[in-house]
């Protein structure tokens, strides 16, 4: 019996070659400390000392751990979906490997997708860790199942929506400039977006704008979801940032 050993060149099936992009970038996240900091570190840290942020600020009435927990989930999105994107974007358009992936024959829809799908992977292992942490600081999630699968397309919502905004970012300026615009609106989010104090306490004329602020609308969503509530309207909000953003991002994209 004979072999075939013609030769049968050819691309790699589209699913092969998303699995192997997604992993790659997988390893290169994890394998950046500043990167591991940003994403992990630094919400287990706020979550912790968070159990005391009463003493610093007004959160509101109700258990200090039931409105920072959700907080804190929301600010892992952040800083993986947008921060962390937008900054590894950026160098990799600097440094031209995106070029020449682009080059090659892997299509940019995947090579975009494989980073889309490292990020799903970070936030799975955050939300593995930070959840189980705050369960055991004393978190009680109110809702049931209905406010997982409403925190759930909560997340999902505002991974697209954080990331397409750091791809349009990344994917027009420089890489210096990138990596200074997104450190500072992580900061100025995490300070003052909604994030880990309840809207309530803003004055009206602000609680009104964040209410329509990615940063506010997930924060915000969350802890409604957890209390026992509807995530509707803050779902709403992170979808319609989505479409604008990624539609923004698919025009001004450049890959070099």
């Amino acid at each position: 019996m004979s072999l075939d050993v013609t030769p049968k060149p050819g691309s790699a099936p589209l699913g092969a070659m998303l699995r192997a992009q997604a992993g790659m970038e997988l390893k290169l996240m994890l394998r950046n400390g500043e990167q591991v900091l940003l994403t992990l570190v630094i919400p287990l840290l706020l979550l912790v000392m968070g159990t005391r942020a009463d003493q610093v600020v007004d959160l509101g009435p109700g258990r200090t751990i039931d409105i920072i927990a959700p907080g804190v989930l929301a600010l892992a999105v952040l800083s993986t979906s947008f921060t962390s994107l937008a900054i590894s974007t950026g160098f990799d358009r600097r440094y031209g490997v995106l070029k020449r992936l682009g080059a090659s024959p892997l299509p940019r829809s995947v090579l975009l997708l494989g980073k889309v799908g490292a990020v799903a992977a970070v936030e799975a292992i955050q939300l593995a860790v930070l959840v189980p942490t705050a369960l055991a600081l004393g978190w009680e999630p109110h809702g049931g199942a209905v406010a997982w699968i409403w925190a759930v397309l909560l997340v999902i919502a505002g991974t697209v929506a954080f990331g397409a905004l750091g791809l349009l970012i990344a994917g027009t300026l420089r890489a210096e400039a990138t990596l200074a615009v997104a450190n500072l609106v992580y900061v100025l989010l995490l300070v003052g977006g909604g994030l880990m104090v309840p809207l309530s306490r803003y004055p009206e004329g602000a609680r009104q704008v964040m209410e329509i602020v990615p940063s506010g609308a997930l924060g915000e969503g969350l802890r409604e979801v957890f209390a026992g509530g509807s995530g509707l309207v803050p779902l709403l909000v992170l979808l319609g940032w989505a479409a604008v953003a990624g539609l923004a991002t698919i025009r001004s994209f450049k890959w070099e």
